[in-house]
């Protein structure tokens, strides 16, 4: 599993779509609120990419899991970044 992770965590296809995550969050938040739309975009992301990507070495539910904890852990330093650079904007 740890393997696993640490596969998912070099993935740029993911990291791409964390980025782009936080990115629309940011510019829907009015709107749509900010905590919501990022539970639900960093399950789509766990969920989307193994299913959609031929020859995973493990099962589909380890993928998964593997997904949720790898795309917390990109999730965060994005979160960083983008408040940072919110708020040096101001």
């Amino acid at each position: 599993m740890i393997e696993l992770v640490f596969s998912q965590l070099s993935d740029v296809f993911r990291i791409g779509l964390i980025i782009a995550l936080v990115v629309t969050m940011l510019r829907t938040s009015s709107v749509t609120g900010r905590i919501l739309p990022l539970v639900a975009g960093v399950v789509f992301v766990a969920v989307i990419v193994p299913s959609t990507m031929p020859g995973g070495s493990a099962n589909l539910g380890d993928e998964i899991i593997a997904g949720l904890i790898s795309n917390l852990i990109i999730l965060v330093p994005v979160l960083v970044l983008a408040r940072l650079f919110v708020h040096m904007r101001r």
